[in-house]
């Protein structure tokens, strides 16, 4: 099994600052893409950044600027820090990793449990 386990959500007032980190752990060959997904009250789940390499890095247009993506492969984690906070970037935040768990098998997708931003004075 795979588990991500996600961290550093909570409350913060607008313009300020977070920093999400996620833990991959169990029967782990090689991650490739890690990444990051929100889903705000009402709306669908959207994708917020990805990362395959720290050199290699997505973002959404809503975030460019102000959110960073990285990873510490020698800890499978991959963490995203929040700059510039606003309410609109209040949502469940869940992170990803698109794991290969044996030299063998194909890479899947695996998720986290989700942890709540909230953007709010």
């Amino acid at each position: 099994q795979v588990q991500l386990v996600e961290s550093g959500g909570g409350l913060v007032q607008p313009g300020g600052s977070l920093r999400l980190s996620c833990a991959a752990s169990g029967t782990i060959f090689s991650i490739n893409a890690m990444g990051w997904y929100r889903q705000a009250p009402g709306k669908q789940r959207e994708l917020v950044a990805t990362c395959i390499s720290n050199d290699n890095t997505n973002y959404a247009d809503s975030v460019k600027g102000r959110f960073s993506i990285s990873r510490d492969n020698a800890k499978n984690t991959v963490y995203l820090q929040m700059n510039s906070l606003k309410p609109e970037d209040t949502a469940v935040y869940y992170c990803y990793g698109n794991v290969r768990r044996t030299r063998w098998s194909s890479a899947d997708n695996y998720w986290g449990q989700g942890t709540q931003v909230t953007v709010s004075s």
